[in-house]
C-alpha cells in the first residue's frame, strides 16, 4: 500500500497546482454546473486508471470489479460502481495527459524513438465497427495491418519518456518526428522507419 499511497500523494499534489490553471481556461468555469459531483476525486480516477495499467489485468472492467472493488475498498471508501465509474472517466482526460507530460524526463544526449499500434479492433471487425470510426485509420507495422492509432515514443537512455504523440494509423513514423523531436539533442536512434535524409539534414542543424 506504500506505493498506493505515494502514487496518489504525487498525483494529488499534481492536481492542487494543474486545477486552478486549467479553471483559467474553462468556458463555463462560471455556470451553475449541473447534477451531483462524482463521488471519486479527479486524483482518486487517475490513481485507479494508472493501477489498472500498472496490473497484469487485461480489461479494466475485470480490474476494476474483481481487484479494486474487492481490495481497495479503504483506499477509496467512496467507490462507485463499475458503469458510473466507466461514465465520468472521461472526466480526466486532460488532467491525466497532462501529468503524463509532467512526468517527462531529461534530455540526455542520448534517445531512443519508436511507435507502436493501439489496434481498436479485430481487422475482421473493421466494416462493423463504431468506436473512433471518424479517427481511427488503417495502418501497417512489422506485424501486419491493423485499424486503430499509432503511440510514437521517445525515451532517453534511462528508459524515461522524453515526447509522445498519438496519430491515426496510416500516419507514417517519419512525418512526425521533428515536431516530436522537438528541444531533444544530442543522438537519435531509430529503426530504418525514420530514416529521411531531408529530415536527417533538418534535425542535424538543430543539433540532433
Amino acid at each position: 500500500m506504500c506505493e498506493l499511497t505515494a502514487l496518489y500523494c504525487d498525483v494529488d499534489d499534481f492536481w492542487k497546482k494543474f486545477k486552478p490553471e486549467r479553471d483559467k481556461y474553462l468556458l463555463d468555469s462560471n455556470k451553475t454546473k449541473r447534477g451531483p459531483d462524482p463521488e471519486l476525486s479527479i486524483p482518486e480516477i487517475i490513481t485507479i486508471v494508472i493501477l489498472f495499467h500498472q496490473s497484469n489485468y487485461r480489461t479494466f472492467k475485470h480490474f476494476y470489479c474483481s481487484h479494486v472493488q474487492k481490495y481497495l475498498i479503504k483506499e477509496f471508501p467512496k467507490l462507485i460502481s463499475y458503469t458510473r465509474f466507466v461514465a465520468i472517466k472521461k472526466s480526466i482526460f486532460v488532467p491525466i495527459f497532462a501529468y503524463a507530460l509532467h512526468l517527462l524526463g531529461v534530455v540526455t544526449g542520448i534517445s531512443y524513438v519508436d511507435a507502436t499500434s493501439i489496434k481498436v479492433c479485430s481487422n475482421k471487425r473493421i466494416k462493423r465497427n463504431k468506436v473512433f470510426k471518424d479517427l481511427a485509420k488503417r495502418g501497417k507495422t512489422t506485424t501486419g495491418w491493423f485499424y486503430g492509432f499509432k503511440l510514437h515514443l521517445i525515451i532517453n537512455d534511462k528508459g524515461e519518456i522524453l515526447a509522445f504523440q498519438i496519430t491515426p494509423g496510416n500516419i507514417s513514423d517519419v512525418s512526425v518526428l521533428e515536431s516530436l523531436s522537438k528541444g531533444i539533442f544530442g543522438k537519435l536512434f531509430g529503426d530504418k522507419g525514420y530514416i529521411s535524409s531531408k529530415l536527417g539534414e533538418k534535425l542535424l542543424k538543430k543539433g540532433l
